[in-house]
């Protein structure tokens, strides 16, 4: 049985010879072995860098994003279903239909109570 697992072993140890030859090969040849100041500061523009590095997002952002990423899944969710629903009806499976319908209400509410809670608000 030994014999069968040779080539995964081959593989194995190329594949590990190949990681650490490539990090010896970036660490003699790479940045560190020509190193400069000027070429290490950050570039914008040409301009001498001022400031913090990133803005600073306002937590409403990240909120709609959440929000876009929860609705986007429930579209992910209809396509399976808007596929296979004329078959399903056509066998006469209504609970099919309704079980779809609320999903999509369950959803809806929540659509709604983030709408009364202002997260969709751009102006708080």
């Amino acid at each position: 049985m030994l014999p069968d697992y040779i080539p995964v072993f081959i593989q194995i140890i190329i594949a590990s010879g190949f990681a650490i030859a490539t990090l010896i090969a970036s660490a003699l040849l790479g940045k560190r072995a020509f190193r400069n100041p000027i070429k290490d500061s950050a570039y914008e523009c040409g301009m001498l860098p001022v400031g913090e590095g990133q803005a600073r997002f306002s937590v409403k952002f990240y909120l709609v994003a959440m929000l876009f990423v929860l609705f986007d899944i429930e579209v992910v969710f209809l396509y399976p279903w808007a596929v296979v629903y004329k078959g399903q009806i056509d066998a006469g499976a209504t609970v099919f239909f309704w079980s779809m319908f609320s999903f999509v209400m369950i959803l809806a509410v929540a659509y709604v109570y983030a709408l009364k809670k202002g997260a969709l608000s751009w102006k708080n």
